[in-house]
């Protein structure tokens, strides 16, 4: 199916997110790990501005530290507008322009985000009129987090992530995130949670082969309550990345002691997200956190996935 072809610039929109519960399965034979997350998406923002070209490129602005992001076919958002083009037949190219505000390499999907921006900035602006299903897959194909970029609000991923299902939240969430002035791996915080586990197997359960997300999760998101979740928040990697990078632990701490209902590192790290009972709350530790020269934002969630913006 195609649709009328966009002779213009398409501005597209898709949201960070945090995962206030990520459960971590055991090593199985592929390297890799089934994961069971609570995802949410929250209000810091990668915008993509496609325009017709007819070879691929990118360039990259932002409010956030740029020097990781490459600008050449390794990064993410032309990889997805190649894979795009190759599945619909779509023999031109793009000009894309991206304004980051989700952290480099901070455990909050901004790479993931402008995938899913850019799938639907260049299926709007070349007329491919993927249907949602296919659009799904392919943000799958370009990596775990990307499919919830796209729907975004909050859900349950299983498998490696990318296996959604809605989760019902009322209300909405006051974060405060403290990003960090460098990246934390993926691959080598999974790494070093395999050599935690390794090193302690004789104290610890074995991880199942299949995790699944907390009933009391699932209920405190429903409630729309922050204590409620407070009490529930869990990261597997958290361990791991305070393992690389020590001096998280006293982010965490200061987050705390400053009214912080609970603090949690953000996927892989770095980034530091302090749920928070309300906006006064959020905007008291926010003025704590920057007189200890920590760069720090205030986020909401949930919020809308991937869509189109009207200039």
């Amino acid at each position: 199916m195609t649709s009328e072809a966009t002779t213009g610039m398409v501005h597209t929109r898709a949201p960070g997110k945090i995962n206030v519960f990520l459960k971590v399965g055991a090593l199985l034979e592929d390297g890799y790990h089934d994961v069971a997350i609570a995802y949410q998406a929250v209000s810091l923002y990668e915008d993509v501005r496609a325009y017709p070209a007819d070879d691929f490129s990118v360039s990259v602005t932002g409010s956030v530290e740029l020097s990781r992001v490459p600008t050449d076919a390794r990064n993410i958002a032309i990889k997805a507008a190649r894979l795009l083009a190759r599945r619909t037949g779509y023999r031109g190219g793009v000009r894309l322009e991206i304004d980051k505000h989700v952290p480099v390499t901070g455990g909050m999907g901004g790479g993931s985000a402008d995938a899913a921006a850019t799938l639907l900035a260049c299926d709007t602006l070349w007329g491919t009129a993927l249907p949602r299903e296919e659009m799904l897959h392919l943000a799958a194909e370009l990596g775990a987090d990307v499919p919830f970029a796209f729907t975004g609000g909050t859900a349950i991923g299983t498998g490696r992530g990318d296996q959604l299902s809605p989760a019902l939240a009322k209300g909405q969430f006051q974060w405060v995130l403290a990003l960090a002035d460098f990246g934390l791996s993926t691959p080598e915080v999974y790494s070093e949670l395999d050599r935690h586990r390794d090193r302690n197997s004789q104290d610890i359960f074995p991880a199942p082969v299949a995790p699944t997300v907390e009933a009391n999760v699932l209920q405190a998101l429903r409630a729309g309550d922050p204590h409620m979740l407070a009490d529930c928040l869990y990261n597997d990697l958290q361990a791991p990345a305070l393992h690389l990078e020590p001096s998280l632990a006293s982010v965490l701490e200061l987050g705390e002691r400053n009214g912080a209902l609970a603090g949690i590192v953000s996927g892989s790290g770095p980034t530091v997200a302090f749920l928070t009972a309300d906006l006064d709350s959020a905007l008291e530790l926010q003025i704590a956190l920057s007189a200890a020269q920590l760069t720090v934002v205030r986020a909401t969630g949930p919020v809308h996935g991937a869509r189109v913006v009207t200039d």
